[in-house]
């Protein structure tokens, strides 16, 4: 290995080759040639295994200019709560902070923290409460959110809220061990973003 370091390193740079910096990206392709070509090369005799690249849709072009709309699709584990749907604008609960992302926004991926995300289309404003999960915004204004649970804001009962709330509360100042302290602080916590969500 550090035979071949000297030859690398005494190389010439490609100056003509620089990368370039624009977010413009091409459509991916939908099989991984390189990895096909190879596996050909040294085992022509059998079919080269499918690749995960084989079982996804391919990524569509990067837009040259920015588009009107953001693409949303939000999914839980047991429903998909929007799927391709355009819309202006999404705010998500990121655990930095809220995250507003409109079209064109850069790629980015997001942790998700107990919250409100808001879905905004035209005048309408859609609310959801989210436990966790995670937001990936592609640079192409498509953005994927899931969630662990999600439920709309309006079909929250502000009594059950309030008495989780003192409940968990009772548990924290009540706990004797580590465990018993985690569980009961993820409850305050989750009850009071709750109670931040009707109030706010």
């Amino acid at each position: 290995m550090f035979r071949r370091a000297s030859t690398l390193l005494t190389r010439p740079l490609l100056s003509a080759r620089a990368r370039s910096f624009s977010a413009d990206l091409p459509a991916a392709s939908s099989t991984d040639d390189a990895f096909v070509a190879a596996w050909k090369k040294a085992i022509p005799t059998i079919d080269p295994p499918r690749t995960p690249l084989f079982f996804m849709a391919p990524r569509p072009a990067t837009p040259s200019s920015i588009p009107t709309k953001l693409t949303v699709n939000f999914v839980l584990p047991y429903a998909s709560e929007l799927s391709a749907k355009e819309v202006d604008m999404v705010i998500i609960p990121a655990t930095t902070g809220q995250m507003g992302v409109l079209p064109g926004h850069v790629a980015t991926i997001a942790e998700l923290k107990p919250g409100v995300l808001s879905v905004h289309e035209g005048s309408d404003t859609k609310k959801y409460f989210v436990s966790s999960g995670f937001a990936f915004i592609h640079g192409n204004s498509y953005a994927d959110i899931i969630a662990v649970e999600a439920v709309p804001v309006d079909q929250i009962d502000p009594d059950q809220v309030q008495k989780g709330l003192a409940e968990f509360t009772q548990k924290l100042n009540s706990a004797s061990t580590d465990l018993e302290k985690a569980e009961a602080q993820i409850g305050v916590d989750v009850h009071s973003a709750l109670n931040a969500a009707l109030t706010g």
